[in-house]
């Protein structure tokens, strides 16, 4: 009984965002998250006090998972975001700043929680509105009869993630192949149902970046003992089987219960004798690749590499599905019955690549296939594992793009003249507005103001150099200034184009700095008929569901009113 202790209480925090302690946490992460954004952010080294990996990265999935909080609040807001990462897998930082912006200017306002939750609830109203219109003048189609704009958004992706490392020559190569693996994972020709195809990802490390290439088909690790000279006799339609039971001839293999032995018998030789059946029909139904999930028994390898049939042992089930969707074979689940007809697969062909010191097996498709690899090089084990990421990030925003073709400005041009347009509309209707809202027009206008400076404040979080961020009192972009213009408060030195790379710089312009006030003006649109292509595209679904994630967690977040937590 000794050894017993008094249960402790529910520790009670009331109001938590009036809680010092809690705040700092909040604005500590808010830093975190604002000095990674971009392709300038600055990168943060993680590591676990009781030893790990090291982990080098900019990029929020990454980061949140790494950078655990015992404070209930963090750990909504970080649940929120890594939920959205999950499922869009862009616009992460943007979601996390976005959400602790509105959260830091509700309270520096002096807004009531409530009054805050029901403009930031109106003001969303009004911006998904407005980018949902098809003259929204931040938002640009996806021309799918050329490649130029989808280069650029898998561009601007990877571009985001500076631990990746690359030169502006290897960022072209690197997004020029991850749109070339995401159209030959799109099918050509489907007359029903669209099922998309996927990319496989082979790392190589201590290669050239501009090594990296895309095969189609599927690239796996070449077996030992692999024989380049009967590769070479392979031919056009080529049998495959795989299995995804072990092979190994232990009877540990073989599952849970009991293994019943008459007298005399010897299981392992048994089952040894049933593996080689399984080679025996393998090789008289002329099998050319037998490959396995798991361990292939020493003795049925050589028997199958002896009358030319290529080996293939612990596959991942990363290629285990791809295998099955390229080649059309079912996975074999036992070797006590025969090979079923319908279990193989056919492959076009069986090659062998070299990539440095790695040999890889190249499994070739039957006609059009929507499987193939990537090859991505680099120079070292922390550069490669990011750029893995970013481009893993990269398909699957322009996958989004088969759902919604559109895109939105980059550069932080989406967020100032979202600003803009939602400072000048409050202002035409703001006493309506206020009244649906029931507040009086003076909270409204202070909600609205809190809110265009959490947009902005994203786009300054873009500058990491010192320098000043503009925004033009025209068409509501994003400029920057260099520090020595800035410290002068001249504008002499204003970029040569705007954020985006849009607009160019021209005589007439008149800008502002970000952080001031200005006069509310209707931002203008760039011409229809121009032939300027901005330079950073960011997905348009996936910073449209980031936006609703932010705005929606910020009022959560000033809707708690306790915070119980259970000590014990």
């Amino acid at each position: 009984m000794s050894r017993l202790s008094k249960k402790s209480p529910s520790v009670c925090t009331d109001c938590p965002l009036s809680n010092s302690e809690i705040y700092r946490k909040i604005s500590l992460m808010r830093q975190i998250l604002s000095s990674s954004f971009g392709p300038k952010g600055r990168l943060k080294q993680l590591h676990n006090n009781v030893g790990g990996h090291v982990i080098t990265t900019s990029t929020s999935s990454v980061l949140l998972q790494a950078v655990p909080s015992s404070e209930p609040l963090l750990k909504l807001i970080t649940a929120s975001i890594l939920n959205h990462v999950s499922r869009f897998s862009d616009c992460g930082l943007f979601t996390g700043i976005l959400c602790f912006s509105l959260i830091h200017q509700a309270r520096e306002s002096g807004l009531r929680g409530s009054v805050a939750i029901e403009v930031y609830r109106q003001i969303l109203g009004m911006c998904t509105s407005y980018l949902n219109q098809e003259d929204c003048s931040c938002k640009v189609k996806i021309d799918y009869t050329s490649s130029q704009s989808l280069v650029t958004l898998a561009h601007t992706v990877i571009s985001s993630k500076p631990a990746c490392m690359l030169t502006e020559r290897e960022l072209q190569h690197v997004s020029t192949l991850t749109v070339q693996a995401f159209l030959l994972s799109v099918p050509c020709n489907s007359p029903e149902k669209v099922c998309l195809g996927r990319t496989v990802t082979v790392p190589i490390e201590g290669q050239p970046v501009l090594d990296s290439v895309v095969f189609p088909g599927l690239l796996v690790e070449a077996p030992e003992m692999l024989s380049l000279t009967n590769v070479d006799k392979l031919s056009v339609g080529l049998r495959l089987v795989l299995f995804n039971v072990s092979l190994s001839g232990d009877l540990a293999g073989l599952g849970e219960g009991t293994v019943e032995v008459q007298p005399g018998a010897d299981p392992e030789s048994d089952v040894l004798e049933q593996l080689l059946k399984l080679g025996e029909q393998a090789v008289k139904e002329n099998v050319v690749v037998f490959a396995c999930q798991k361990v292939i028994h020493p003795v049925l390898q050589h028997y199958l590499r002896r009358h030319n049939v290529v080996v293939i042992e612990r596959l991942g089930v990363t290629q285990v599905e791809p295998i099955l969707q390229m080649t059309g074979a079912q996975p074999v689940s036992t070797f006590y019955c025969p090979i079923p007809p319908g279990a193989y697969g056919q492959v076009k062909g069986v090659t062998v690549k070299q990539f440095g010191s790695k040999q890889m097996l190249h499994l070739l498709p039957v006609g059009e296939s929507v499987v193939c690899t990537m090859v991505l090089c680099h120079r070292n084990e922390t550069m490669l594992s990011e750029l893995r990421v970013a481009c893993g990030k990269a398909e699957r925003v322009l996958r989004l793009t088969l759902r919604e073709p559109s895109a939105l400005l980059g550069g932080g041009c989406t967020e100032t003249h979202l600003a803009a347009h939602i400072r000048h509309k409050s202002l035409e209707g703001g006493a309506e507005s206020a009244c649906a809202v029931g507040c009086s027009q003076a909270e409204y206008l202070l909600g609205t103001r809190a809110f265009c400076c959490s947009l902005e404040s994203v786009a300054r979080a873009l500058e990491h150099e010192g320098g000043e961020c503009l925004i033009d009192l025209s068409h509501a972009h994003r400029w920057t200034v260099p520090r020595d213009e800035a410290t002068r408060g001249r504008w002499g030195g204003v970029a040569s184009a705007c954020g985006c790379g849009l607009l160019e710089n021209r005589p007439g312009l008149d800008w502002t700095p970000l952080n001031c006030r200005y006069l509310e003006f209707p931002p203008a649109g760039v011409s229809r008929t121009s032939t300027a292509k901005p330079r950073l595209l960011d997905s348009f679904t996936a910073k449209l569901n980031a936006l609703q994630v932010a705005v929606e967690t910020a009022n959560l977040v000033l809707d708690i009113r306790y915070i119980i937590q259970d000590v014990n």
